[in-house]
C-alpha cells in the first residue's frame, strides 16, 4: 500500500493554524511532502466555504424581501442541525471523489478534511457520529491545539474586512468566536487513551501538534520539522490500524 494517510483530518479552534498548514504542504514539493510527511496528492474538504455561501444566499434572499434560510440577521445558524449537514456534506463530497476517481487511495492520494468546532454546538463528539464509517476506517486525526487566548489573538490578526471570504484571512467577531469556540470538548473527546478515539466503533489514531508558540504563521524550518514529527508519530499508528484493502472496482 502507498505510504500515505487516506484521509487526515485537520482540526482545532478558529485559527489555530489548520489552513496555514495546508497552504504550506500545497507549496511543498510533492516527492518531499510524501517522504516527510506522508501525504500524497490531495484534495482539501473544508466546510468553510458551505458556511459563507449559506451567508451569501441568506443575505441575498433577505436583500429580495424573502425569509433567510439558514442563519438569522446576526449570522448565527437557525438550527443547530445545520452544523451536522456540513459533515454529512463532506462525506457526500468523499463519495462523490471516490466515484469518480476509484483508484485516489490506491494511487497514493490524501484527503485532508479541515474543520473547526465548539463545545457550544455539540463539539467534536457530535461532529464525528456525522462522518461515514469509511471515511473513519481510513482516517487519522492531527489536531492543531491553542489555548482560547491564541484563537481569538490569531483570529483578529489574521482579518481582511475585504476578504472575509478568504480561507486565510475570514475571522469573526469576538462575540461570536467567543460564543460559539470558547469552550472546547477536545480534551473530554480524547480523553479515554493517548493515541486512539473510538468513534462509531472504529479505532481512529490521532496526534496533537502544539501550536501555542504559532509556527504555522511563518511557514518557515519550524512548522516544517515540527509537522515531520508529529505526523511520523501518527502515521506509526496509523500503520498499526486495519484498514480497507484496495479500492472501488
Amino acid at each position: 500500500m502507498p505510504d500515505t494517510f487516506d484521509i487526515l483530518f485537520l482540526i482545532a479552534r478558529p485559527a489555530a493554524g489548520k489552513s496555514e498548514i495546508i497552504d504550506y504542504l500545497k507549496h511543498m514539493p510533492a516527492a518531499e511532502r510524501q517522504a516527510r510527511f506522508h501525504i500524497g496528492p490531495f484534495v482539501e474538504l473544508d466546510d468553510f466555504p458551505m458556511i459563507w455561501a449559506w451567508f451569501e444566499e441568506d443575505r441575498i434572499l433577505e436583500r429580495l424581501g424573502h425569509p433567510r434560510l439558514h442563519t438569522d440577521a446576526a449570522e448565527y445558524f437557525l438550527h443547530d442541525y445545520f452544523w451536522d449537514v456540513l459533515i454529512e456534506r463532506l462525506g457526500l463530497a468523499y463519495s462523490k471523489l471516490r466515484r469518480d476517481r476509484p483508484d485516489f487511495h490506491a494511487t497514493g492520494g490524501t484527503v485532508l478534511v479541515e474543520f473547526a468546532r465548539g463545545a457550544e454546538h455539540g463539539g467534536f463528539r457530535r461532529t464525528f457520529q456525522h462522518v461515514p464509517t469509511e471515511m473513519l476506517q481510513r482516517g487519522a486525526i492531527l489536531y492543531v491545539d491553542v489555548s482560547w487566548e491564541e484563537s481569538l489573538r490569531k483570529n483578529r490578526a489574521r482579518a481582511d474586512p475585504g476578504r472575509p471570504d478568504s480561507i486565510l484571512q475570514h475571522s469573526l467577531s469576538d462575540e461570536k468566536l467567543a460564543r460559539l469556540y470558547r469552550e472546547s470538548d477536545w480534551a473530554d473527546f480524547s480523553s479515554a487513551d493517548p493515541y486512539r478515539i473510538i468513534i462509531q466503533g472504529v479505532s481512529v489514531p490521532y496526534a496533537v501538534f502544539e501550536n501555542e508558540d504559532d509556527v504555522t504563521t511563518p511557514r518557515g524550518p519550524a512548522l516544517g520539522q515540527r509537522l515531520e514529527a508529529v505526523l511520523g508519530r501518527l502515521w506509526r499508528l496509523y500503520q498499526a490500524e486495519p484498514r480497507p484493502a484496495g479500492d472501488l472496482p
